[in-house]
């Protein structure tokens, strides 16, 4: 007998913008995996028409909450209006090309656990580009996330990620909305300020690629590019790179 999940205290909320057909197999690798919440909010950025064709389809299909605009608005008015629709105690935010694997339920009804139990528990992050720096370990697969006065690596600013997370619905209370008008890295980057700054708490998976699959098509690539200096390996450009994160993320922490 195939096991149902059904976790009516969460609403899964998924930002889109012109790639519905990522949209379409990431709801389908939640249905195929049994996965039911008590709601689905798709938060679209002002996609293009065939995309808005394809929105209406899969929303007849799948029977999510469609909030639109009319124009692009960015990242951060995209998670805003969304976040704005939620009406159950937690949320469970992914862009549209994640796809979660076998292994992601059973570890959302631990995660759910674990935020009842641990109310201070602001977010816990399900997926990384690479592991966070300063962890202490808090139980066979989660570790909690913490910035001794001794930390030195910038990277500690992502305690806060827009990747894949589990938080309370409440999440603007404390620590603000996302600011809008800015680039996505921006909006995120002032999200990830403002987590520190208003001492936020979370969990890390520390098999951070086991739950979920980033998938990029060459039909719908990624809609969003880094600016060039900022991925370079030119190990000059990598120095002074280094430099100025580690100048400009401290300063912001602890002076904006």
């Amino acid at each position: 007998m195939i096991q149902t999940y059904y976790f009516p205290d969460v609403t899964l909320l998924i930002t889109h913008y012109n790639r519905s057909h990522s949209l379409e197999n990431s709801l389908t690798t939640f249905q195929r995996l049994n996965c039911r919440f008590g709601d689905i909010v798709v938060s679209d950025d002002g996609s293009k028409e065939p995309h808005r064709v394809h929105l209406t389809q899969l929303q007849q299909t799948f029977g999510f909450q469609l909030i639109t605009t009319p124009t692009n608005k960015g990242l951060g008015n995209n998670i805003n209006k969304g976040q704005d629709a939620v009406k159950t105690p937690y949320t469970l935010y992914v862009q549209e090309d994640f796809e979660p694997t076998v292994e992601f339920p059973d570890r959302l009804i631990e995660s759910l656990k674990i935020i009842k139990e641990r109310p201070d528990f602001d977010v816990i992050r399900f997926y990384a580009y690479v592991r966070y720096p300063y962890l202490k370990p808090y139980n066979d697969g989660f570790s909690e996330m913490v910035i001794p006065p001794w930390a030195t690596r910038y990277t500690k600013i992502y305690a806060y990620s827009d990747h894949p997370h589990l938080r309370h619905s409440s999440f603007f209370e404390k620590f603000g909305r996302y600011v809008e008008g800015l680039r996505p890295d921006k909006t995120e980057y002032w999200m990830c300020i403002s987590f520190i700054q208003k001492k936020g708490q979370g969990l890390f998976y520390e098999n951070f690629k086991q739950l979920f699959h980033q998938k990029n098509s060459q039909e719908e690539p990624s809609t969003y590019s880094m600016k060039q200096w900022s991925k370079s390996k030119n190990s000059v450009l990598v120095f002074f790179r280094h430099i100025y994160r580690q100048v400009k993320y401290n300063y912001d922490i602890y002076f904006r």
